[in-house]
């Protein structure tokens, strides 16, 4: 399924914006930064393979997320022209994926990660691998619950992880269960997010307009992946909420969607420079032939 706000013909040229969900979520997680955003750009909220209604076999799951990207091929096909590309979690992971090594990273204006679970990031320190290390294992026990049918337990075990150190609120009862739902695709998202290697050579790689996010009650192991891409990209901003928590694009929109819709704008701005420049070039070089 994808989430598309229709425009006119006339609306065409102008970028899109792309936004994937986190892991047991949906497209429908971005319905606020669409409102935010309005009708000037094009706005795609894909669920991500297995998530929401794209369902798909065990066997057709990806496993690694180049596989995702693959996955989302045709959604952003459909995202025609330049791409602002924003990720929270496993989707956050996707994005810079998407953003890093994929055909349509070229067409990437802008990119916003609220953070992306890339833990092999952390495999260069002893005390970030040590954080690697207790991610790993929850990994290892949701995935062992999985497989022994224990939905609920893996359930409880991933949310209680990333809540961090914030509150422990009861899930409505209908959350809970379309989680329990879309529980056994949680295993293929830590096969994926682990498999994934050379991540700070390819961050270092990036030339587009970056905002990342970080609250300062999730784990610390997501606030400690986006400090790391923040000191390895050149062209990053990061914002640290001390409030927020893993799940900030929902629990503090009225902080983040602004501030993604001030990032967007300002690589727009930026875009159009190089236009312009040229534009005045030539209208210019007509005057001197006159």
């Amino acid at each position: 399924m994808t989430n598309v706000i229709p425009i006119s013909r006339a609306e065409r040229e102008k970028a899109c914006v792309v936004a994937l969900h986190c892991s047991l979520g949906s497209g429908r997680q971005w319905k606020t930064l669409a409102d935010e955003l309005g009708r000037a750009h094009r706005f795609f909220a894909p669920d991500i393979a297995g998530y929401g209604t794209n369902s798909c076999c065990a066997a057709d799951l990806p496993l690694t997320l180049a596989e995702e990207v693959r996955c989302l091929s045709g959604q952003l096909h459909d995202a025609d022209g330049p791409i602002h590309l924003v990720g929270h979690s496993y989707g956050g992971a996707i994005a810079f994926k998407i953003a890093t090594c994929s055909p349509f990273a070229h067409r990437l204006r802008s990119l916003t990660l609220i953070e992306p679970v890339l833990p092999t990031l952390l495999c260069e320190s002893e005390a970030d691998r040590r954080l690697h290390a207790r991610f790993a294992q929850v990994a290892r026990d949701v995935s062992e619950d999985l497989w022994n049918g224990s939905a609920l337990e893996a359930i409880d075990m991933f949310i209680e992880f990333w809540n961090g150190s914030g509150p422990q609120d009861p899930l409505p009862a209908s959350a809970r269960l379309r989680m329990i739902e879309r529980a056994d695709k949680l295993a293929f998202d830590f096969t994926a997010a682990f498999a994934e290697a050379n991540v700070a050579t390819a961050a270092a790689s990036l030339r587009v307009p970056t905002l990342l996010f970080s609250g300062g009650l999730s784990p610390y192991l997501t606030q400690r992946i986006v400090q790391r891409l923040g000191a390895i990209m050149d062209c990053a901003e990061v914002q640290h909420l001390p409030a927020a928590g893993h799940m900030l694009p929902l629990t503090h929109a009225s902080s983040v969607n602004p501030a993604i819709a001030k990032h967007i704008a300002r690589a727009d701005e930026l875009a159009g420079v190089p236009l312009a420049l040229e534009t005045a070039l030539a209208e210019a070089g007509s005057r001197a032939e006159g």
